[in-house]
């Protein structure tokens, strides 16, 4: 199975910053018991590549690990060499796009209207993040799925557990959750990890809940 359709399949990426490199495997671990698989780490946040390498070399294909926030092609091309097998990013740019498809990794381009979905996917996008969502709500996924059903599209920035379903209902192929899932904490405890799988399965859940129309 590809990343791309394990990232589909499984409906949520979970967006982690400010992780380090003594959290981020109790972390990934707690995320996957709970059935996200799909992990991006935002490249602001301090030894990202050390991350990504360390998430990688430990879980192996147990999780997709993959950078966020990717401004430009030199960005993405390090996150690709630390092991990175999805480039997300918070605008449309051809040559981060570009970069990520030479190395055979998922592109997903961030983009806000009609025109820059279409041009993002174009470009050679395989998914389209709309953000910041919180600004449009699911009832634009649904607008723009009319003229644009062919393009798979995903909301970022603002998404809970109480609207994931309504995304996917509206038309999302998934959802970018990030501190309504990976909430920043001083101190990783047995409580935190065990809160974190069971906001996991919820979200999972919620994801399902919507492709049933429900």
């Amino acid at each position: 199975m590809t990343v791309l359709q394990r990232m589909l399949d499984t409906g949520v990426v979970a967006v982690m910053r400010k992780t380090t490199p003594e959290t981020i495997i109790p972390i990934a671990q707690a995320l996957r018991d709970g059935g996200v698989t799909s992990l991006e780490i935002t490249v602001e946040t301090p030894k990202v590549l050390t991350l990504i390498e360390k998430v990688k070399d430990e879980l192996g294909d147990e999780v997709m690990v993959g950078a966020g926030t990717v401004l430009d092609a030199e960005t993405a091309r390090a996150a690709l060499m630390a092991g990175a097998s999805f480039i997300f990013s918070p605008t449309v740019r051809e040559e981060t796009i570009e970069m990520t498809k030479r190395y055979g990794a998922v592109s997903v381009a961030g983009a806000f209207t009609p025109t820059e979905i279409l041009t993002a996917y174009e470009k050679g996008a395989d998914m389209i993040k709309v953000f910041p969502a919180s600004v449009v709500g699911p009832r634009f996924f649904k607008d723009i799925k009319g003229p644009l059903p062919h393009i798979p599209i995903m909301p970022t920035g603002g998404v809970d557990i109480n609207n994931t379903s309504d995304y996917i209902k509206a038309g999302a192929v998934a959802v970018g959750a990030g501190s309504t899932l990976v909430k920043q904490a001083d101190q990783i405890t047995d409580n935190y990890l065990a809160d974190l799988t069971n906001k996991a399965k919820a979200f999972i859940e919620a994801v399902e809940k919507g492709r049933n129309g429900r």
